[in-house]
């Protein structure tokens, strides 16, 4: 979000303490914020809160004579790579459907320049009133991107849709929207990620550290990237990348079997799940009791998922992972001549199993590429960017990308 600037419209609603987090988060994503507000949000959350977390002077007034030519509604988003009405009222988006501009921030909204996202919220009537639903359908027709609303509690006591989506699930709509270059547009991704579980019995298993959170965030960096996304994870309790299509296992086998399932139309398989080596020969039906006498557990081999997507005849271009305790550039080299893929990325394990940071090195044709330490999703950005050098220009070739051989 480093040097994205984006305006924040605020209506009046409960949903309006939202805006003080969504602000937060965005400023934390290195975003620069302009916040304006109706007069009626201003009844919900004061002006000097959201000037405090954006560092910048709220506009609410049409007339503001801050603005050096009292053109408010004209220069406050002329600097804006988009405009966020969060929480947006049921009148808000009425006026939007059909083009009212009777304040500064539907004034603003008519003359802007940039892409217009509106995040509804509401009492559940009044979301699902005929007249709502017109308007809906009317700015979606106009191509102003709605976000959510989402089913839940809602102030007045009921439960069901108009809820305003949550300031993180927001900020990461917004980021995804934003994020260019778009160097993976129509291109299908197809992805693993997490642990696998291989049970012994009704409560134990096999199983590793692998928090999903790397796999997580190369999902949401495709997506940035204009991908079409599913991921195979195991079981995590990180956060999903929204947008994704989510596809849920639990051990290799039958992550195996969903990668086989859905591969065929991908032009990409990024391999990063921690798929178990190894798994019991025999699986328990229930939890076996404790004695005194030693327990031998037999194993025997997982299939190798990346193995088989990479023999697969024109199939898509494989990247995989590798996670290392010792020796990564000989193991991390000699795993990616065995599988036969164009590109693997590896890391040492010690203090990045479970972080939110990670430190990966990139092993291709060309050599090797150690990226910076960062955040995984910063991480996540880079291998993206380097995957979309090597894949060929369909277009161009008119060929679905080859592998390495």
């Amino acid at each position: 979000m480093t040097a994205k600037r984006i305006l924040l419209g605020m209506t009046g609603g409960v949903a309006a303490y939202k805006g003080a987090e969504l602000t937060r988060l965005f400023t934390g994503e290195g975003a620069d914020v302009q916040v304006v507000m109706t007069q009626a949000a201003c009844a919900f959350i004061t002006p000097v809160t959201m000037q405090a977390l954006s560092g910048k002077p709220v506009h609410t007034d049409l007339w503001d004579a801050r603005i050096h030519n009292n053109m408010a509604h004209i220069e406050l988003s002329r600097d804006r790579d988009a405009i966020l009405v969060a929480p947006a009222s049921a009148d808000f988006l009425a006026k939007l459907a059909h083009g009212l501009a009777d304040d500064l921030l539907s004034t603003l909204c008519l003359a802007r320049e940039c892409p217009l996202l509106v995040a509804p919220a509401m009492n559940r009537q009044m979301w699902e009133s005929p007249a709502t639903q017109r308007n809906v359908a009317q700015l979606r027709a106009d191509g102003i991107i709605v976000l959510g609303p989402a089913s839940g509690d809602q102030a007045c006591g009921e439960v069901g849709m108009g809820r305003m989506l949550e300031p993180a699930d927001l900020c990461e709509d917004v980021l995804v929207r934003l994020h260019q270059p778009k160097v993976l547009a129509g291109r299908r991704v197809l992805l693993t990620a997490g642990p696998t579980f291989e049970a012994l019995d009704a409560v134990r298993g096999v199983t590793n550290r692998s928090s999903g959170k790397m796999g997580f965030a190369v999902a949401r960096a495709a997506l940035e990237a204009g991908a079409e996304v599913t991921v195979v994870h195991g079981p995590t309790t990180a956060a999903a990348p929204r947008g994704a299509r989510l596809v849920a296992v639990e051990s290799a086998r039958e992550m195996f079997e969903a990668v086989q399932a859905n591969v065929a139309p991908c032009d990409l398989f990024i391999a990063v799940a921690a798929v178990a080596d190894y798994r019991p020969a025999q699986s328990h039906e229930h939890k076996l009791k404790r004695s005194d006498r030693a327990m031998t557990i037999e194993l025997t081999p997982n299939p190798d998922i990346l193995g088989h997507v990479a023999a697969l005849k024109n199939g898509p271009f494989c990247v995989g992972f590798a996670a290392e305790s010792r020796d990564l550039d000989g193991y991390a080299q000699a795993k990616r001549a065995r599988k036969g893929i164009p590109l693997l990325a590896a890391n040492l394990v010690q203090g990045t199993i479970g972080s939110d940071e990670n430190e990966l090195v990139l092993f291709d044709d060309a050599g090797r590429h150690a990226l910076p330490r960062a955040s995984k999703l910063e991480q996540a950005r880079l291998l993206v960017a380097h995957i979309a050098r090597l894949l060929p220009d369909r277009a161009r070739s008119g060929t679905r990308p080859r592998r390495r051989r």
